[in-house]
């Protein structure tokens, strides 16, 4: 599966870019509060927890001003009624006028605050790993110390947050979730979104919510705590809670099966025919190994006594496995895997 990536201008003239994958009606998918579109289409990991969305949906995302590939503004600013100009013009670029709306992490709060103002054009509503009152996630103190700890040092800064948002990841994973993060956006646009995680409340809109809705859980989120999900499950009319088991605030971390097949079940999809995280077989995964070593197809072929087309064609089918399309990108899933 590939992503098609284009961008649309804000009325106020920034530019933001969106990518749509898939065929079907459309899902929008508001993420966490940092994204890249090309660099979470190369994370493994992330790339197939999206392909599992966009099995019989075109997934539409976006990357909000600051962040990624949209345009970052001379000043980092952050509002909800940003965001809402910035779903506006991005569903408007595709021509959608009622979707499937999904909300993760600070995508929650948003994706309220979007279904309780535009009713009409949403059909079926999916919170996941959110939070409706953001002063509810931590102590004062926590927050200023996290937030103090981005503004001063954003590598530092970044790795702590990993480990907040993915505890049950590899460190190679999450080695790479930090960098990642340090490529979306620069401290100050990081300090802006974290203050907003922390200072967003959509608790007055809740009960205005009438789309159905799904509301899904870890219920050891170390970054958003179960009591939100529970929040918003009890206020929104007709929702729906799953509490599912696991730590990792991100979704593509954990147990991503048991989340890929409640979503999937929700927006009436069949279940998946692969799991959401890729695998190899003995002799891809020790390809997979050489390759990460830096080993030419010859190379490989002379350490497994194979013949070299013989060992391009692992090489191949190991990228059509993993959906990468470098050899930089097998060694970079090996080293995850391995260290996991």
């Amino acid at each position: 599966m590939e992503q098609s990536v284009a961008s649309a201008d804000l009325p106020r003239g920034i530019s933001v870019a969106y990518a749509t994958a898939g065929a079907g009606p459309p899902l929008l998918f508001v993420g966490g509060w940092l994204s890249h579109l090309e660099l979470s289409w190369e994370l493994v990991a992330e790339r197939s927890f999206l392909e599992a969305l966009a099995l019989g949906r075109t997934l539409l995302r976006y990357d909000r001003p600051g962040c990624g590939l949209s345009e970052r503004p001379a000043e980092a600013e952050w509002s909800l009624e940003l965001e809402r100009e910035t779903l506006r013009t991005v569903v408007s670029a595709v021509g959608a006028t009622e979707f499937d709306l999904m909300g993760s992490s600070l995508g929650v709060p948003i994706a309220i605050d979007w279904a309780a103002r535009n009713p009409e054009t949403v059909n079926r509503l999916i919170l996941y790993g959110g939070w409706a009152r953001g002063p509810d996630l931590a102590t004062r103190q926590v927050r200023e110390h996290v937030v103090g700890l981005v503004r001063s040092h954003w590598g530092l800064g970044s790795d702590v947050l990993t480990e907040i948002f993915a505890p049950e990841a590899s460190a190679a994973t999450r080695s790479s979730v930090a960098k990642y993060q340090r490529q979306a956006s620069s401290a100050e646009m990081a300090v802006t979104l974290l203050g907003a995680c922390y200072e967003v409340d959509v608790t007055d809109r809740l009960s205005e919510v009438s789309a159905p809705t799904l509301v899904l859980h870890r219920e050891h989120d170390r970054a958003a705590p179960l009591a939100q999900g529970r929040l918003i499950a009890s206020r929104v009319r007709g929702a729906r809670l799953v509490e599912l088991p696991g730590r990792s605030h991100l979704p593509y971390i954990g147990d991503v099966d048991a989340l890929v097949k409640e979503i999937r079940a929700y927006l009436g999809l069949p279940p998946q025919r692969r799991t959401a995280a890729p695998t190899l077989t003995k002799r891809q995964r020790e390809v997979a190994d050489l390759v990460s070593r830096g080993l030419t197809n010859r190379e490989i072929a002379r350490r497994l006594g194979i013949d070299e087309r013989t060992a391009e064609g692992h090489v191949e089918r190991i990228r059509d496995r993993l959906g990468v399309r470098s050899r930089a990108q097998i060694a970079s899933w090996w080293v995850a895997s391995k260290a996991g």
